[in-house]
Formats: structure tokens, C-alpha cells, sequence
């Protein structure tokens, strides 16, 4: 059995002041969240927006308790760079939750 976490976060970015700043700080973000904790990663909400973005992210593995640390990691690193300007969903599902045959 593998698990899957989804975590939706939300991104406030009151100092931006247009598209371009928006785009490098969640290029940035993307980037970092690929090459350090090995997530999915994609924005999924507010493309037009210049203060907001939503991004969503997958984290898999093969020990629930493995996938939950990662996901705390996460976001502990994302808060630790845009504070209080961050909200979560988070969701732990196992392959037997999806329906696998």
C-alpha cells in the first residue's frame, strides 16, 4: 500500500506589486518545493491575481508516517519564508482510499 498527500496552499503576497514579482516568487517556490521534498507541484488558482496564488501539491510514499513528516516539512519551510501570509489543506489518502484494483 502507498499513500498520497495533497496539500493546498494558499499564498498571499501583499509586498508584490504585479504579475512578473508574482511569477518569480512562485517559479521560485515551485522549484524549491520539487528539488527539496521530491513534490508535484503546480499552481492551480488565481493566475490573474498579482497578491494571490494557490498552489497544489502531491508527496508519496510507502509509510503513512514517512509522507505526514514530509508534509510538515514542507510546510515548515514554506511558512519559514512567507510567515503568516500562508494557508493549508491538507489530505492524507491511502491507495485502498483511491479504489486501486
Amino acid at each position: 500500500m502507498a499513500f498520497l498527500c495533497l496539500l493546498t496552499l494558499d499564498l498571499h503576497l501583499p509586498e508584490n506589486a504585479g504579475l512578473k514579482g508574482k511569477r518569480k516568487h512562485v517559479q521560485s517556490l515551485k522549484a524549491q518545493l520539487r528539488g527539496r521534498f521530491g513534490a508535484a507541484v503546480a499552481e492551480t488558482d488565481h493566475h490573474d491575481l498579482w497578491q494571490r496564488a494557490t498552489l497544489t501539491m502531491a508527496l508519496v510514499g510507502r509509510e503513512r508516517g514517512k509522507v505526514d513528516e514530509l508534509a510538515d516539512s514542507v510546510q515548515r519551510f514554506t511558512e519559514s519564508r512567507f510567515g503568516d501570509c500562508v494557508r493549508w489543506d491538507r489530505r492524507i489518502l491511502s491507495t485502498d482510499d483511491l479504489g486501486e484494483d
